[in-house]
């Protein structure tokens, strides 16, 4: 099996990284447009697998995609990344070029390939993809809510001083500082539902740095995060390729689910060989669906922007 990475930046180097430690194929593909940098970040891999004990083969190329032919799956990272003080908003007449000929060259050579989606603004990427190629829908999965639940289990795991893998939280809603919708109602430590262990105030504020995560690294760092994005990355070829039926919160496709139509906006699906195989039903209370209608609106209001550029 093939998998292929487009963009050996921080986040795509880190994702094909945890892909090949974990085994999940013969062969990782890395492919950026910049002369020898996916090589030479292939190369640094390949000289840790005799250290970590892997037996993947990375290979590096330059804008070459045909050597991404038979791709069984395609994690598209490519883009500028968000800078301190940029919104997604902004991100979207650079990228959405960008990631359409990505998306488009990568199913030429792998026409059964699924995709999932990280390069921001990653609703929009997710829709504008989905727009252009034309392929069932359950093989285009953006990744953004499964990074945003990981985030609301790290800070609850910090309020209850807890294991975050003892935990379980899920985001949904669009993957953007003011759009998100954490299901606090759900979130469970080891069964017993948070709110008995957590009061409102401190519940309010796992949500509110939750939902400001990216920023907050953003403004620490200079540049994107990639640990946690390269790892949810990979987290969701894992479960395609062993069929692992996980549930995650991606943005997908929606048809009448969640009171949604014609967008790309994250819910929990279940993730297997398929790509996402099933949307599954938290029946949202009134306040929730209200959050989530609006966090609809900020996207589609985004996604206007590929309207204007003539993308979709």
């Amino acid at each position: 099996m093939k998998i292929t990475v487009v963009g050996a930046g921080a986040v795509g180097a880190t994702c094909a990284d945890n892909i090949a430690r974990r085994e999940l194929a013969e062969e990782v593909v890395l492919l950026d447009i910049k002369e020898g940098f996916a090589e030479g970040k292939s190369i640094d891999m390949m000289q840790t697998a005799a250290l970590l004990g892997f037996n993947t083969k990375i290979t590096g190329v330059t804008n070459d995609y045909s050597k991404t032919a038979g791709s069984a799956v395609a994690v598209i990272t490519s883009g500028l990344p968000r800078k301190p003080g940029m919104t997604r908003e902004e991100m979207i007449s650079i990228n959405a070029g960008i990631v359409k000929g990505v998306a488009e060259n990568i199913l030429r050579f792998s026409p059964d390939v699924i995709f999932v989606i990280i390069s921001n603004p990653m609703d929009t990427m997710t829709y504008l993809t989905l727009k252009a190629l034309g392929i069932p829908k359950n093989r285009i999965i953006g990744m953004g809510g499964t990074l945003d639940s990981s985030r609301f289990k790290y800070y609850l795991s910090v309020a209850l001083n807890c294991n975050s893998n003892d935990l379980q939280g899920i985001v949904i809603g669009g993957h953007g500082d003011t759009t998100m919708i954490h299901l606090t109602r759900f979130a469970t430590y080891q069964s017993l539902p948070v709110s008995d262990l957590l009061d409102a105030a401190t519940l309010a504020k796992v949500a509110a740095d939750t939902m400001v995560g990216g920023a907050t690294l953003t403004g620490l760092l200079g540049t994107s995060a990639w640990y946690a994005p390269g790892a949810g990355g990979a987290a969701l070829v894992e479960s395609i390729v062993r069929d692992e039926k996980k549930l995650f919160a991606c943005s997908v496709s929606l048809e009448g689910e969640y009171g949604q139509t014609d967008i790309c906006l994250g819910v929990p699906v279940i993730i297997g060989r398929n790509g996402w195989e099933k949307i599954v039903d938290y029946k949202l209370n009134e306040e929730e669906q209200a959050a989530l209608n609006k966090s609809a609106e900020a996207v589609r209001s985004m996604n206007t922007v590929l309207e204007d550029m003539k993308l979709v």
